[in-house]
Order: structure tokens, then C-alpha cells, then sequence
């Protein structure tokens, strides 16, 4: 099928890849004109396993280009997925949705002929139904340019299988045209076994932000019974192990550490607070705002322990941290715990320095007064202290012998729970975790 994509940026240029991939022509949509010329060259501004790959060869292919132009997008398809972003706003904690408005009606008036809208974009719930209207009101096909809602479920780091091997495809329609084409659309996955939910559209947008709302409550809660843990000498890890049997509760998600971060659960849960109170059902989702401070006092505490490790004092300590990206496999510094945390010690008076496998560049742009080092072992030469806060896999593979002559004192926190802190202690070290005993 021909279709486009509007919005380029990390989830346009992955459904557009893995689209292209699949055998459809694509026509991507960016306004950014940097952005826009990087992925014609086939390359792309961000990091995803396999997304450079796939989108080079299918630029290669040429089942996808690029472009500017709203006019070039309805004329070259009759199914459109709205991919653009919806960030915080900078007034409130409401989404912003201007960039969804914005393509809807930048797209609209060149849609002569029967069309579908697809919004994939995480939104308010009540906006699909605004923008089906203004659709209606400016497209010259009237009626016969519809909307639907898809919203997507991709986590960063598993993009691609995401895209291409759903857990679940949602289609929010209101007319049986629109759920017709999308099944065709689908067919692939449908036919591997991804289950479909149709709705209505109201539905379709709550479905993503009620997942990431439980994500968040989860992990914020496994966060708070590791401070329970740390009062009275119990070890979080086990009780997560023991709870996490339960069928009803499950072991995923249920590890205690530093927090979530990135660009969609913190500023989802915000959003979905606030559209709650403009409908008036504010206490429903009232507990959100503990979560969310929960999450947020996990980062506070590390900088405690950081700063009770070291003597109780930042100025002249070296502080050593592995990780600046939210979540390993991926760039992205957006609302990221690790890099939080560098900052403050940073401004606390200690010396930082930093390394994470992909994400030095983006974190540097961020947070330029932080020092950035090549390698995790640089990372801790002359430390005080080493944080792990990331927890990339090359982390797990050092030994305490990998360091014992690079640091100025052999202290480790493990803010995700995933080292041996037992090796650790045996090789001289003190060692502490989230919500785990200092033995």
C-alpha cells in the first residue's frame, strides 16, 4: 500500500522503516529541514538497535522518501499516520497536542478524495473526537475523510519487534471503513497472532495512557516498599521475587531502583492527571500525583547516599557514574534518572564523570558542565564513589579487580539492582543497592 507518515522523529521514523520494510510505499512528512535531510540520506538523528539498517536500506530501496510538503502527502497516499509529538507543556502539566492540530490541518484541505487519518500520537482522551471535526470541516472530501486512532506501544530498545510483532494492535474507529482498511493494513501481523481490539476512539486514546499509568504505579510502588525494606534491614529483591509469583501481580517491572524516566511515562501520567481534572474526575486519578513524587524522591534519595557515601560532604569528591540515558539500548536523556542525579552531585560540589555506551552525545548537549569519558573503567579513575544508573549489559561484565587500581576508594551504588553486590563485598569493596541490607 501507499501511505505516509507524519512526523518523523522517533516513532514516525520507525513505523515508516518498518512499514517500508514490510513492502509499503512510504512518504515521510518532517518540517524539520535537518532532520529531514539526515533521514533522506538514510541515516538516522537518534539511536535504536537495527533502525539505521533498516531505514538506510529502504530509503536504498526506494520505498521511502521524504518531504516538506502537505499537498505531496495527499497526493501520493490515501492513508495517513499522524506520528508527531505531544510534549509536555511548558504553562501546564497538560500534553501539548498544537503539533497534532497543526497536521491535521496543514493535511486536511488537500484531501479531495476518500482518505484515513491515523493518529498514533499519545494524546489527551476527547482529542481524536475534536480532530475527527475539524477534519470533516476542512478536508474537500468531507465525510469521506475519516479518522481512526492506533496509538502505538513501543518501548524503546524493542522499537522495531514492536512495530512489527505487536502484543496488541488497538483500533479505535468510528466507522466499519475505517476498521476494513486498517485489518487490510494489518493483515501481516494479524495473521502472525497479534491480537485486535476495536473501540471507539475515546477508548483507543485511554488505552495507552492507562498502560503507562499502571507501568508507572508499579514500579513507583516497588520504589516505596524498598524504602519499607531499607527501614527495617529487608531485601527488596527477594520480596519482589516472592510477590512477583503471584499471577495477579507478576515479576516484570517490579525492580526496584533509581526510578522512569524518558519521554513518555513521567509527562504521560502529568497529562493524564490534568485532562482528569478538566473532566472533573480529579480524585480518580489523584494517586498519579504520589506516584509521580515517589518517583521523583527516588532520584532525591541516590543523591543522599551518594552524598552519606562520600563522607557527607560533595565538595572534592569524584564521583564516577555509569549511564546517562534513561534505559540502556537507547540515547535518550529525556527526564533521565542518571543523568538527574549526575547533575546534582554536580552542582553539590563533587566532580563528575560520566560514561554510557550511547548516550555521551545527547547527555553532553544537555548537560555540558559534566565531564564524559570514553569507557566505564575512565569513567571511575580517581573515584570516590562509582553509581551504576543505567543498567547496560557492559556493566555487569567489570570486576571489582577491573578497578581496584583505578579508583581513590573502593565504593559502589548500584542504583538498579543488577550487580553482584556479594563479588563486590568479597573483593574488599562497600557496596550498597536500592532497598537491599548493608551486610
Amino acid at each position: 500500500m501507499r501511505i505516509s507518515v507524519i512526523g518523523c522523529g522517533y516513532l514516525g521514523a520507525t513505523h515508516a522503516a518498518a512499514m517500508a520494510d514490510l513492502g509499503h510505499e512510504v512518504l515521510g512528512m518532517e518540517t524539520d529541514p535537518g532532520r529531514r535531510a539526515t533521514l533522506a540520506r538514510g541515516e538516522v538523528p537518534m539511536y535504536e538497535p537495527g533502525l539505521a539498517a533498516m531505514l538506510s536500506a529502504a530509503v536504498g530501496t526506494g520505498r521511502l522518501r521524504f518531504t516538506d510538503s502537505y499537498a505531496d502527502v495527499a497526493a501520493f497516499a490515501d492513508l495517513h499516520f499522524l506520528c508527531v509529538g505531544t510534549p509536555q507543556s511548558p504553562e501546564s502539566l497538560a500534553a501539548d497536542v498544537s503539533q497534532v492540530v497543526t497536521a491535521v490541518e496543514g493535511l486536511a484541505p488537500h484531501l479531495d478524495r476518500p482518505a484515513l487519518v491515523v493518529g498514533k500520537s499519545t494524546v489527551p482522551v476527547g482529542t481524536a473526537q475534536r480532530l475527527s471535526l475539524t477534519l470533516a470541516e476542512l478536508a474537500p472530501a468531507g465525510a469521506e475523510a475519516m479518522l481512526a486512532w492506533n496509538p502505538e506501544f513501543l518501548r524503546e530498545g524493542f522499537a522495531l519487534q514492536d512495530t512489527l510483532h505487536p502484543d496488541r494492535i488497538v483500533l479505535g474507529v468510528a466507522d466499519g471503513r475505517a476498521e476494513k482498511v486498517l485489518r487490510d493494513f494489518y493483515a501481516p501481523m494479524i495473521d502472525d497472532g497479534s491480537p485486535v481490539v476495536v473501540t471507539d476512539l475515546a477508548t483507543a486514546e485511554l488505552v495507552k495512557v492507562a498502560a503507562n499509568a499502571f507501568l508507572a504505579t508499579k514500579i513507583s510502588f516497588v520504589n516505596a516498599m524498598a524504602e519499607v525494606c531499607e527501614a527495617t534491614g529487608a531485601d527488596v529483591v527477594d520480596l519482589a521475587d516472592a510477590i512477583g509469583h503471584d499471577d495477579r501481580i507478576g515479576r516484570r517491572f517490579l525492580n526496584a531502583g533509581i526510578g522512569f524516566g524518558g519521554g513518555c511515562l513521567p509527562k504521560d501520567i502529568r497529562a493524564f492527571v490534568h485532562r482528569a481534572g478538566e473532566l472533573g474526575v480529579e480524585d480518580a486519578m489523584s494517586f498519579l500525583r504520589h506516584v509521580d513524587d515517589i518517583n521523583q524522591r527516588q532520584r532525591e534519595r541516590v543523591v543522599k547516599v551518594a552524598t552519606a557515601m562520600v563522607g557527607g560532604r560533595l565538595d572534592g569528591a569524584q564521583v564516577g557514574v555509569w549511564g546517562a540515558a534513561f534505559k540502556p539500548d537507547s540515547d535518550d536523556v529525556r527526564d533521565s534518572p542518571a543523568l538527574w542525579v549526575a547533575g546534582q552531585l554536580h552542582l553539590g560540589g563533587a566532580g563528575v564523570r560520566i560514561y554510557d555506551p550511547r548516550a555521551n552525545a545527547s547527555a553532553a548537549r544537555v548537560f555540558p558542565p559534566l565531564e564524559y569519558a570514553e569507557s566505564a573503567v575512565e569513567a571511575a579513575r580517581g573515584a570516590h564513589l562509582v553509581l551504576h544508573l543505567t543498567e547496560w549489559p557492559e556493566f555487569r561484565e567489570i570486576t571489582p579487580g577491573d578497578l581496584d587500581d583505578v579508583v581513590s576508594r573502593r565504593r559502589l551504588f548500584d542504583g538498579r539492582n543488577v550487580l553482584d553486590l556479594d563479588a563486590w563485598r568479597s573483593a574488599g569493596w562497600t557496596a550498597r543497592a536500592v532497598g537491599r541490607p548493608e551486610r
